[in-house]
């Protein structure tokens, strides 16, 4: 059932939207398990009911082992271990965010292993990330529990699943319990709901306090410098957008405000969708730019703007490009207009790396709180809304008053390298001061608990 929504949401198939949406909730306040917990994330939900369906999908697809790999050992080594576990070591958001902290890690103080899993691209990507371990372990012919005798036959310390339940993801591996201490990082924005996954690492935006109770993971919050950080690493060395598009060159028309939203076409729902078209017929001559996904999907999307009142040629959709000429045609959009309740993640570095400001609405969980996040380490804590209301405001605003825009980009400009969002260095001393928080704690015979590591 949830498969179905997603796919229907996918192709922007809003029919019995609302309908679907309860109806699949209710389900699994009812203990049905008829979804996996990845499409509960990008409709209305709430954090209670997303760990309810992570525990129903543990339950029944990836229940505890009851002969557990690791037995209570306590190693003694030198440094500590961590591998981090992934299907995604290649050209993927996840490795384009998190190569950097592989580079940086101190090596003195931490050995660190990939265990790779998915398809060997020999991209440039894949061949920097080889590099940047210790070891790389292409294991895509493995079983979950060849992968996980081989962690304990390692004696990782730390293993980190970059993955939760996305594609692909080997939650088995975990169930087996190969290492004293198993970590929830990056890949998914919520609770796997299993008692195997010790840690979530986030930070105070994304999971405030009173959410702790509904995450089966105890929470680490990341400590910061000097103002405050995200959970989402991001790698300092990306490319810096050069190639100079025109807006004749990716279609866009030659003059009017360009709004635009570069998120997976699955994260829009009708109810941003009809903010979206009510702020187009405020700002005159605007135009929404958006990816693009299926024929069909853009199909749908021309005729529920028509169905707004709005002429679908004020839709353009952006064809998928490298990574490099898709940073770079950002320069030509004017504001990012985010999601709810799936927010921009990846989507949403990248715009703010290319110098483009993103405007957000806080949503109820992890993954409609994320842009805040890094608007907040980024110190734009002027582009996060907490209604649908102040959102569409605030985009007429800055869309009919160019100086307000002019300073925003200005301020966004000043930021971008002197504030934590992008400084890979920083981030990954923070990162190792929360493992090594987790190691000392294990190592003193205390059970996980959740951790806030003091600001250095």
């Amino acid at each position: 059932e949830g498969s179905r929504l997603h796919a229907k949401m996918h192709l922007c198939d809003w029919s019995n939207f609302d309908v679907e949406c309860e109806h699949l909730i209710s389900s699994v306040r009812n203990g049905n398990v008829n979804t996996s917990p990845f499409p509960i994330l990008a409709i209305p939900s709430s954090a209670k009911d997303q760990l309810q369906c992570a525990k129903l999908w543990i339950a029944n697809r990836h229940p505890p082992s009851s002969k557990p790999i690791w037995q209570g050992d306590r190693y003694d080594h030198d440094r500590i271990r961590i591998a981090y576990v992934s299907a995604d070591f290649r050209d993927h958001p996840m490795s384009s965010l998190m190569v950097g902290i592989f580079e940086c890690h101190d090596k003195s103080r931490f050995d660190v292993t990939a265990i790779s899993f998915g398809p060997d691209s020999n991209s440039e990507m894949r061949q920097r990330l080889k590099v940047s371990f210790e070891r790389f372990i292409d294991a895509k012919t493995f079983s979950d529990d060849q992968i996980a005798k081989l962690a304990r036959s390692l004696e990782v310390d730390i293993l980190v699943d970059l993955m939760g339940f996305t594609t692909d993801s080997r939650t088995g591996i975990f169930a087996r319990r190969p290492a004293p201490i198993q970590v929830n990082y990056l890949g998914y924005p919520g609770t796997m709901g299993a008692e195997y996954i010790d840690y979530i690492i986030a930070d105070p935006i994304v999971i405030p306090e009173n959410q702790y109770v509904f995450y089966a993971e105890k929470v680490f919050l990341l400590p910061y410098s000097y103002y405050p950080t995200s959970y989402q690493i991001n790698d300092a060395k990306r490319s810096t957008p050069d190639r100079a598009f025109t807006r004749f060159d990716v279609g866009l028309p030659s003059t009017g405000f360009v709004f635009c939203c570069f998120n997976n076409i699955y994260k829009i729902t009708p109810h941003v969708f009809d903010c979206w078209m009510r702020i187009l017929k405020q700002v005159e001559g605007s135009v929404l730019w958006l990816l693009e996904g299926s024929a069909s999907a853009a199909s749908n999307l021309k005729k529920e703007a028509l169905a707004r009142g709005v002429s679908s040629e004020r839709l353009v959709f952006a064809k998928r490009m490298p990574l490099p000429d898709h940073l770079a045609r950002h320069r030509l959009s004017d504001l990012f207009l985010d999601t709810l309740p799936y927010n921009a993640h990846t989507t949403a570095s990248d715009a703010l790396w290319a110098g483009l400001p993103v405007l957000t609405c806080l949503g109820k969980t992890f993954a409609g709180r994320v842009a805040a996040s890094l608007l907040n380490a980024i110190r734009l804590p002027e582009l996060i809304t907490t209604t649908l209301e102040a959102y569409e405001q605030m985009a007429i605003d800055l869309a009919t008053h160019p100086e307000k825009l002019a300073i925003i980009k200005s301020k966004l400009a000043d930021n971008r390298l002197t504030t934590p969002l992008f400084d890979t260095k920083l981030f990954t001393k923070h990162i190792e001061a929360a493992y090594t928080a987790m190691y000392e704690r294990h190592k003193a015979g205390l059970a996980p608990d959740h951790i806030i590591i003091p600001n250095s």
